[in-house]
């Protein structure tokens, strides 16, 4: 099993438009096969900075998420309100980072 935390900061204000977004990936995600847990939160002190948590069977069905439509509609729509991000990958034994 492994994690995936993704942190964005992003445009001010730009948070209803990210959520009207990313609604369709969230649910199509949740279906995947490999997919246990893809939840995505606001910090509550900081309302431009949001974090997407997942949780994933494997590498491989991370991987594969990566090259799924509803991902890639995602990046598209999403990227013009992100100022910067961090995405790390959590295994049992090293972290990665994108």
């Amino acid at each position: 099993m492994i994690y995936l935390i993704a942190n964005f900061k992003t445009k001010p204000g730009s948070t209803e438009a990210i959520r009207k977004a990313v609604a369709p990936c969230l649910e199509a995600t949740r279906r995947e096969p490999g997919c246990i847990t893809y939840d995505l939160f606001q910090n509550m002190e900081d309302p431009d900075s949001l974090v997407f948590v997942e949780k994933w069977e494997s590498r491989e069905a991370l991987s594969a998420h990566f090259e799924a439509p509803h991902l890639i509609a995602w990046r598209e729509a999403g990227s013009q309100y992100f100022i910067e991000r961090t995405i790390k990958i959590i295994h049992p034994d090293h972290v990665e980072t994108l």
